[in-house]
C-alpha cells in the first residue's frame, strides 16, 4: 500500500507544482496542451467531483473524510493479500491525500487537466489524484471480484 500512496500522493504534488506555478496556470488560465484532446485549464474546485458541494463551505469536513479514508485503507490493505488489492487501495488513498492536502494549503482542489474529444467539449477539469482516485477504484472492483 505505501508504494501506491506515495506514487499517487507525489506523482499529483509534482504535476500541480509543474503546472499551477511553474508554467503560471493560476495566473494564465488556460494552457493548450495537445487542443482539444488537452488542454490545461486552471479550476480551483472547493467541492467533490465536477464541483459538487461546493458552496457549502465543507472545506474540513471534507479533509477530515479524506484523512478517515486513507486510515480506514491502510488498515484494508494490511488485512489483503498479493499486491494489486494493497496497490489499488493506495492508489485511491495517495490520490485522496493528495487533495486533502490541497483543500488545507489552498482552501481548494488544484484542477488544470482538461479532456475534450469528437466535438463534445468538456467543461471540467481534473488533477492526477482524480486519476489514481479512479484507477484505485476501478483495479478494487476487478481485483476484489477475483480475490473475494
Amino acid at each position: 500500500m505505501a508504494v501506491g500512496v506515495l506514487t499517487a500522493f507525489a506523482l499529483d504534488q509534482i504535476s500541480k507544482i509543474a503546472v499551477v506555478y511553474w508554467l503560471n496556470l493560476a495566473t494564465v488560465h488556460v494552457l493548450p496542451v495537445v487542443p482539444p484532446y488537452l488542454v490545461f485549464v486552471m479550476a480551483w474546485n472547493e467541492g467533490i467531483n465536477f464541483g459538487i458541494l461546493s458552496h457549502y463551505g465543507n472545506r474540513w469536513a471534507l479533509i477530515a473524510f479524506s484523512l478517515a479514508f486513507s486510515l480506514a485503507s491502510a488498515a484494508w490493505a494490511r488485512r489483503t493479500r498479493g499486491w494489486i488489492m494493497p496497490l489499488a487501495i493506495g492508489f485511491a488513498a495517495g490520490g485522496a491525500l493528495g487533495n486533502a492536502l490541497d483543500r488545507a494549503a489552498y482552501g481548494a482542489v488544484a484542477d488544470f487537466l482538461n479532456m475534450s474529444c469528437c466535438g463534445i467539449g468538456n467543461p471540467y477539469s481534473f488533477n492526477v489524484a482524480d486519476i489514481f482516485v479512479f484507477v484505485g477504484a476501478g483495479l478494487l472492483l476487478v481485483f476484489s471480484q477475483r480475490t473475494g
